[in-house]
């Protein structure tokens, strides 16, 4: 529901924060609340409500990982596109930077901004039609609220993240991957059509047929170029179950062996993969399966498993509805925030390992690699087909196999040592995939300089420099990415 604000209210909430927020033109000064006037008198009514109350900011200054704190002058909850487009609008007059934020799943404060604003993307929420191939919906739909209502259909997104309470326009802006992306790609390769807001303000519609320029520096373009409102969304038929098998190796090199087969063959609709403890200081690795069905059709276990090197008698297999598959991780959830861990802090490590030197380079460091490490957190390692993908920035190695490689550690106890040490050993880690050829995955905790993200995009850097001088010439959006800093 919209809620139209009036100028004078907003203004009021500014002057009873008593903070900074933003620049005089005029005075070629940083104001306080106390002259905010001038500053906002050209902000049109607004839809929505633009929030500078110390909780709301503190609140935009946290994200997932909880390890960076960048805290904005004020946070805009948009009850239109409008809204959106008026706000960078003003902040480009007024010389502040802005950061579009989802769920605030980000580890190392991506969708944050320091002295800036935050535009809080999860009052746009609107799933505005679904039809028998796609869906149109705002940003901040979540991925479990458009499945809940394309499966009332019988259809479903092609891929989703293993973690579903997070946000379309924020999974889009770094790309997206599950354990359907063997088969279909990324999330941000099944988008048919984007509405954009660029970082001059200007509201445009986008896709591979128009403004193609645009939809290629948006879609895993990580909030450079503009801010996603909304998507067409690509929908296949859904099924009503999955058959879950996992099935566990004590060797790395039949293990990645046995998943480079059946993502080649495409037995299984959904593949991925972990390591595990085996409670004698090392790793097993379990290969997570799965195959879609819609009874009276069942799926041949025999088929299925034929051919692969598990160690028998390990084998676990399992029905259940397919909502319940994809929304595994709930219960879990669940139970890390009701003892707090969930808002520890998460160094998490996102690589893309060459599938050349995947065994080696996993079984270094799974031979170092301790549960404290970790912080029990989960480590995936499952391999996905690059001729799936069709966007220049998403960023993966030069091979037709490469597997993700994903230390998801959470900081525990929840010291600043123990986050330090963390981080240091992502940065370690990921040069020594650098230098075999492989990427980061851009949602992670990796210190990185401007330097390290024009190596991160080679070739295509040209490309979006030049989408960023087109569409954000202020250098406006995104800033925690560091990614054109001092420009």
């Amino acid at each position: 529901m919209r809620q139209n604000t009036s100028r004078r209210s907003v203004l009021q909430g500014l002057i009873t924060s008593a903070i900074v927020i933003g620049f005089d033109l005029t005075t070629r000064s940083w104001v306080t609340s106390a002259s905010a006037t001038s500053v906002f008198e050209s902000l049109p009514p607004l839809d929505g409500v633009l929030y500078t109350d110390n909780a709301t900011l503190t609140d935009a200054s946290i994200d997932f990982g909880n390890i960076v704190h960048r805290q904005p002058i004020a946070v805009l909850k948009p009850g239109s596109i409008e809204d959106i487009v008026q706000v960078i609008q003003f902040a480009r007059t007024c010389k502040l930077k802005v950061a579009p934020r989802g769920q605030g799943h980000s580890t190392y404060g991506q969708s944050q901004v320091e002295v800036g604003i935050v535009i809080d993307l999860s009052t746009l929420n609107k799933i505005h039609f679904i039809g028998t191939d796609r869906a149109i919906v705002d940003a901040g739909v979540v991925w479990s609220q458009l499945l809940q209502q394309t499966l009332a259909m019988g259809l479903t997104p092609p891929v989703l993240t293993d973690y579903i309470e997070l946000s379309i326009g924020g999974t889009l802006s770094v790309g997206g991957i599950g354990g359907a992306t063997h088969r279909y790609g990324v999330q941000v390769d099944n988008v048919l059509e984007l509405k954009v807001v660029t970082g001059i303000g200007r509201l445009e519609t986008c896709s591979l047929l128009y403004n193609r320029n645009l939809f290629t520096a948006v879609l895993a373009g990580l909030g450079q170029c503009g801010i996603i409102v909304q998507a067409t969304i690509k929908l296949i038929p859904a099924t009503t179950n999955a058959r879950v098998f996992q099935l566990y190796y004590d060797n790395l090199a039949t293990f990645t062996h046995d998943q480079r087969l059946i993502i080649n063959d495409e037995r299984f609709n959904y593949v991925e993969g972990q390591l595990v403890s085996n409670n004698a200081g090392g790793w097993r690795y379990l290969l997570e399966a799965a195959s879609f069905y819609s009874p009276p059709s069942i799926p041949n276990n025999s088929l299925l498993i034929t051919g692969l090197n598990y160690t028998r008698g390990t084998e676990q297999i399992e029905d259940k509805t397919y909502f319940d598959f994809l929304n595994r991780l709930a219960p879990t959830v669940a139970f890390l925030k009701s003892i707090g861990v969930w808002s520890y802090p998460h160094p998490w490590l996102d690589l893309f390992v060459p599938s050349s030197a995947v065994n080696s380079f996993v079984g270094e460091v799974a031979a170092n690699l301790t549960l404290a490490d970790t912080g029990q957190g989960t480590i995936l390692l499952y391999p996905v087909k690059t001729n799936r993908f069709h966007l220049p920035l998403f960023r993966v190695p030069r091979e037709e196999i490469v597997f993700l490689f994903s230390i998801l550690r959470t900081a525990a106890p929840p010291e600043d040592a123990v986050v330090t040490r963390m981080l240091s050993d992502n940065r370690k880690l990921f040069e020594q995939n650098r230098d075999l050829g492989g990427y980061k995955y851009s949602v992670d905790a990796i210190p990185f300089s401007k330097k390290d993200w024009q190596q991160h995009f080679g070739r295509v850097w040209g490309n979006l420099v030049s989408a960023k001088q087109r569409y954000d010439p202020d250098n406006l959006l995104t800033p925690s990415q560091g990614i054109f800093a001092n420009c």
